[in-house]
């Protein structure tokens, strides 16, 4: 199936194939991503930490709330809304955290990255920007996606600095946009990569990873 190009804005293409995101296997240096199973449950338990999710949808605490946040995925996966995965650090064969695509749009070819959490050993590290060098290169060359979106918290200075290091275009603020962590109001930050800014962006991201 061939992969959809990289368009022009008003200019009319040929009926785009649905975007159809199935279970992979993404090999980078420092991380592996592999399609996420309730085998991963207990891995991502010990993980767990308040802090990890000051600025997160929900809180995770137990073994259930993990089995029903990873459960949640795989139903998610089997409707064609998302593809969850498992990080795995390759140095040590550990599970270090989670993320997905997410919002899959099969008629129009869009998907957002996002539910990415790691355990704190793996923050600051060269795994967060590999995974999305490896989300991003599967989803515009692999799948051939139109947009690839990112939002979060208003408030997460930190993500929205790691947002902005990889290259994505501030998009604006969704004021109001849910209800998380059992009834607070979150403002969401959107960000967002196109396919005709790849080949750039990857040049960007190749040379962050160089250094790392």
């Amino acid at each position: 199936m061939d992969p959809v190009l990289p368009h022009d804005v008003g200019v009319p293409h040929r009926d785009p194939v649905p975007l159809v995101v199935p279970p992979v296997t993404l090999e980078g240096r420092a991380a592996r991503l592999v399609p996420l199973s309730l085998d991963h449950v207990p891995a991502l338990t010990a993980l767990c930490e308040p802090e990890i999710f000051t600025h997160f949808s929900r809180v995770l605490r137990t073994q259930d709330d993990v089995a029903s946040y990873v459960s949640a995925g795989l139903k998610a996966a089997a409707a064609g809304t998302e593809q969850p995965f498992a990080i795995i650090e390759r140095a040590s064969g550990d599970v270090v955290g989670t993320t997905r695509y997410l919002d899959i749009s099969r008629e129009y070819r869009t998907l957002e990255i996002g539910s990415t959490w790691l355990g704190r050993r793996a923050w600051r590290t060269r795994v967060n920007t590999e995974c999305k060098f490896l989300l991003l290169t599967h989803a515009f060359e692999s799948l051939g996606v139109m947009r690839v979106q990112l939002k979060t918290d208003r408030r997460n200075v930190r993500s929205r600095a790691a947002i902005e290091r990889l290259g994505a275009s501030f998009e604006g603020i969704l004021r109001n946009h849910m209800l998380v962590r059992g009834g607070v109001v979150r403002d969401s930050a959107y960000y967002a990569f196109i396919d005709s800014e790849w080949p750039g962006v990857k040049a960007r991201l190749e040379g962050l990873l160089a250094r790392e």
